[in-house]
């Protein structure tokens, strides 16, 4: 029973009597709807099941919890902004109170995840241990540093770089977890090609040490040409990334073209075969470790829905069913939000037979129901038709609503946006191409109208018609900055950045085109659609960038400084720093790349992301710190080129393409035919294009009732359709991804064999 204190997970057993107290029924209702809550959000919580500890859980998983969890985690990682080296400075007694509230608000929702969770299972979770830690060392880290400050000696803020375990291990970043975990489990199989890689690089080198050490030669900057085993193998390195090349191989080319052959083929062995063969197995293998995560998590899924069905099912006949009422107040429990709309067409393809219950099979398929977008449309009529009817359905009124509605009105308007893009390139100060620009920008505005004229102005603007409010955003960005570029022209200002954005939300009226051609807007959809999935690795791709930032900070704030070249200091030739004479970096005026504070910081990593000139870079620190200083940027371009961003590229190509050209999974099929043989469906490209009202007959819509089921309510007016590229959680598409690869077949397995599982122990076919 739930009044029993248990770990969730556990067969639940149902007294036999189908009467039960008020008191018990809701208990095993909210213990029913925690179970399917995180089988549709994929959360993998053990928790208590007794009453109090269900209503801690259900108030732990509320949105409002979760929103304040990640304020202060963003607040805490904001701090690095306003300590020194700051952006903006803040006096440390404030820094650290702030610092000290969101320690203070990360232990309480640690307690609070401790009374709802089993005592053993708590202390046993690895990322429960990592935020306490992370909590002690940073208050350690407050002391000492604080204790300091008073004897005005300047400590090292060492704690900072910890700041994202925070963001890692809270039960809300599970995507961000399992990426690292993954990555993790990659990491084996990875060393072993980044070691064949290593003995590859350092054969080069002794290569290129007999080959041109002893001959003199020297580099544009005149220092000495390969005669140190390390210089040769960081620049040899370098030359992998492209950076270098070809200055590298000037001087040996210089001496003989045939030392050109040294430098290809090394180009040819590292940079194509090798970095070809690093993404091959970096994605190769953090692919079946994301399967074997995603396969478990579908097991899970199937495990709680099964605990939940065992919870409210009663028999009837020879059958365990769950009673259509108790399934109402179940899914009115998990999505409160849900419209009685949705929840009849959810009703409907749950109880097929409209027998008043629901079966297990059909029970188990909730969350997966829960998790499908179902836009709900009611269809009106135009403001005008009910206004001045006689004049709306005039033959010359139809003929308007028909003209706009062709598909050469969309044609028409798209050859006016290629002229438009002309004349925008071409001078506008002649008076002829400022008065196309108010001849064009009138012709927009004659759309808009004549579209509002046609479809429902509700309809149009509804909340989920994306394309038609950027549609007109930019026409009324257009109108502004056309206004706004005649009245500067008539005062003559010459603010040159008002003119700067008049001129960019001029050009953005091209992006209508976007709009205008359905494969763009396709793609842009999907791009969109797939964010989330994009959003996790961002996640991921910040705690590098920040913990790298933080080490940064500390190791190089002050080392480097940017002054006004017009300033007449000599310092502002060598960044401040005597050391950078004659070098590449300061020859280059790289001065602002420096890590003063966390802004600049997070710039410099952005270029070293790119790698165009990261040996410059490197060289230039090293130079004003010493020559180890070059492992930290050889570390981040490991971590963060090869790795990560491989892994990001690969992912997101299969994730768009997935996304792009996957055909509806078995659940929204289900939903797409009910909705057909219910007569309510509507096409997506028809509410795209705003076609609604011509198409279908809204005193005919609503759902039929069968004879003697007097119980169910018309929806008058109401239409539906699948949004079948978006998903409500980043685990909806990556199940989708390897679903015809996991699904479970056969006996399912226990919930040990379930958490048990492992790349090590579960074996699957790989069809990366």
């Amino acid at each position: 029973m739930p009044g029993n204190s248990r770990a969730a997970g556990t067969h639940h057993s149902r007294p036999s009597s189908s009467e039960e107290p008020p008191d018990l029924e809701d208990q095993e209702l909210l213990l029913a709807a925690a179970y399917v809550s995180d089988a549709q959000y994929n959360r993998n919580v053990p928790f208590e099941t007794s009453p109090q500890a269900i209503r801690l859980y259900h108030f732990y998983n509320h949105w409002t919890m979760r929103a304040a969890t990640y304020f202060f985690i963003w607040v805490n990682l904001a701090l690095a902004l306003f300590e020194e080296p700051a952006v903006f400075p803040l006096p440390f007694l404030v820094t650290s109170i702030a610092e000290v509230l969101c320690l203070t608000a990360f232990f309480g929702r640690l307690v609070h995840f401790a009374k709802v969770t089993p005592q053993k299972v708590f202390w046993k979770d690895t990322k429960n241990i990592c935020v306490m830690v992370t909590i002690v060392l940073t208050l350690i880290d407050l002391v000492i540093y604080g204790s300091l400050e008073a004897v005005n000696i300047r400590g090292v803020r060492w704690s900072r770089a910890l700041r994202p375990v925070f963001l890692i291990n809270f039960p809300e970043s599970r995507q961000i977890r399992r990426t690292f975990r993954s990555i993790r489990n990659t990491l084996p199989d990875i060393l072993y090609v980044f070691l064949l890689f290593l003995f590859s690089m350092m054969i080069f080198s002794l290569m290129a040490l007999k080959l041109f050490g002893d001959r003199d030669l020297r580099t544009v900057e005149g220092s000495p040409y390969f005669t140190n085993i390390l210089d040769i193998a960081f620049e040899l390195y370098v030359l992998v990334t492209t950076a270098n090349s070809p200055d590298v191989m000037m001087p040996a080319y210089e001496l003989n073209w045939w030392y050109s052959l040294y430098f290809i083929t090394y180009i040819i062995i590292n940079t194509y075969i090798f970095m070809s063969v690093f993404l091959a197995v970096i994605y190769n293998n953090y692919r079946k470790h994301l399967k074997n995560e995603i396969h478990t998590l579908a097991y899970l899924k199937h495990h709680k829905m099964t605990e939940a069905f065992n919870i409210l099912k009663v028999k009837v006949g020879t059958e365990f069913v769950v009673k259509e009422a108790r399934w109402r107040r179940l899914v009115k429990v998990v999505a409160p939000d849900v419209s009685s709309s949705h929840l009849e067409l959810l009703l409907r393809i749950s109880d097929e037979g409209q027998k008043g219950h629901v079966d297990k099979v059909n029970f188990l398929r909730l969350a997966d129901l829960l998790n499908i977008r179902v836009v709900a449309i009611n269809i009106k009529k135009h403001p005008l038709e009910t206004w001045m009817p006689r004049v709306y359905q005039s033959s010359t009124s139809l003929l308007v609503q028909k003209m706009v509605q062709h598909r050469i009105f969309v044609w028409v308007y798209d050859v006016i946006i290629l002229i438009n893009a002309i004349f925008i390139a071409l001078d506008e100060k002649d008076s002829l191409i400022s008065y196309a620009e108010w001849l064009f920008l009138s012709l927009y505005i004659i759309e808009i109208l004549l579209k509002l004229y046609t479809y429902e102005p509700s309809a149009y603007f509804g909340r989920k018609q994306f394309w038609n409010w950027f549609d007109t955003l930019i026409i009324i960005a257009a109108l502004l900055a056309t206004v706004a570029n005649t009245t500067i022209q008539a005062r003559k200002y010459n603010s040159q950045q008002v003119l700067d954005i008049v001129l960019i939300l001029r050009i953005l009226r091209l992006l209508r085109v976007i709009v205008s051609i359905q494969r763009f807007r396709v793609i842009v959809t999907t791009l969109i659609n797939i964010g989330p999935t994009m959003l996790t690795f961002g996640g991921l791709v910040l705690v590098v960038y920040y913990a790298f930032a933080i080490i940064g900070m500390e190791v190089f704030h002050g080392k480097i400084h940017f002054l006004d070249p017009g300033s007449g200091s000599p310092d502002a030739l060598v960044c401040g720093n005597p050391a950078l004479k004659d070098s590449a970096f300061a020859q280059g005026r790289y001065c602002k790349n420096n890590f003063n504070d966390l802004a600049s910081s997070l710039i410099l990593l952005t270029e070293l992301t790119v790698v165009n000139q990261w040996h410059i870079l490197a060289d230039g620190f090293a130079l004003v710190t010493h020559q180890a200083a070059k492992l930290y940027f050889i570390g981040f371009h490991v971590v963060v080129v090869i790795l990560i961003v491989n892994i990001f590229i690969a992912f997101i190509l299969e994730a768009f393409f997935v996304a792009y050209s996957l055909e509806k999974s078995e659940v929204e099929t289900a939903i797409e035919k009910k909705i057909q043989e219910l007569g309510v469906g509507v096409q997506e490209e028809e509410v795209q294009n705003g076609g609604l009202i011509d198409n279908m007959d809204a005193k005919d819509s609503g759902f039929s009732a069968d004879e003697g089921d007097n119980k169910k309510k018309d929806l008058k007016g109401l239409y539906f359709r699948i949004a079948s590229k978006k998903y409500k959680t980043v685990d909806t598409l990556l199940q989708q991804m390897f679903e015809s690869e996991i699904a479970p077949e056969g006996k399912d397995p226990s919930l040990k064999e379930i958490l048990s599982f492992s790349p090590k122990k579960v074996n699957f076919d790989n069809s990366a």
